[in-house]
């Protein structure tokens, strides 16, 4: 319960968390925000661990001096397409005899289940609308490594992706985070960057149950 609580005060004030830990770790600072992002990204039993607020708390913190925004959009980029690669070839190696388990101890099926009912419906650009989607960013290249794509096109899309999330976000931090509105109320964006992006994922999960429940009476 008391990690829950400092994993929830960490993200929700990650700002100031991050401060410290520029403080405290100088440079190497950067070797764990690139640990973060790819474990995030590369480990499919970590899609709790911050995303896009770590890159808006790492473009807002760019702004005041505190990080290099050269280095850190580059190592950001550099995890976050190296995660995804890691996680694709785990879900070809492990993937299907995980995927078709009914019960596993380590993954949640039923993660896995949405995230492949939004690859059948977007197809190969979910590696990319994933980026922006938390729980189904961690879980979309597992499913493709389990055979949904071929890796010379999945990469095509990871590098894209990977790209696009890190230009997006830390510039956005960098810009708006020094805003005072925004400074003022950190928590409430971050809040608004992990749940407004999930809400999609949601009404998916959504439509998952009512299929499952017309199934069933019928």
């Amino acid at each position: 319960m008391e990690f829950i609580q400092s994993a929830i005060d960490f993200i929700l004030h990650i700002d100031r968390h991050l401060l410290e830990l520029c403080n405290t770790y100088g440079p190497w600072v950067y070797g764990i925000l690139f640990l973060i992002v790819f474990c995030e990204t590369g480990l499919v039993i970590t899609p709790f661990l911050p995303g896009d607020s770590l890159l808006f708390a790492v473009g807002s913190l760019a702004a005041i001096g505190a990080l290099n925004p050269i280095v850190a959009i580059v190592l950001l980029i550099v995890a976050a397409i190296l995660g995804d690669t890691v996680n694709y070839w785990i879900g070809d190696y492990v993937g299907p005899k995980v995927f078709h388990e009914e019960h596993s101890r380590f993954l949640n099926k039923e993660y896995l289940i949405r995230t492949h009912s939004f690859y059948e419906k977007h197809g190969g650009k979910t590696i990319i609308i994933a980026r922006f989607l938390p729980i189904i960013r961690t879980f979309a290249p597992f499913v493709a490594g389990i055979g949904s794509m071929t890796y010379r096109r999945f990469i095509l899309f990871n590098v894209v992706g990977g790209v696009a999330w890190v230009l997006i976000f830390v510039p956005a931090g960098y810009y708006f985070g020094s805003i005072p509105f925004v400074k003022n109320n950190f928590s409430l964006v971050i809040l608004a960057l992990i749940l407004i992006p999930g809400i999609p994922a949601l009404v998916e999960a959504i439509r998952i149950q009512l299929r499952k429940r017309k199934v069933r009476a019928s």
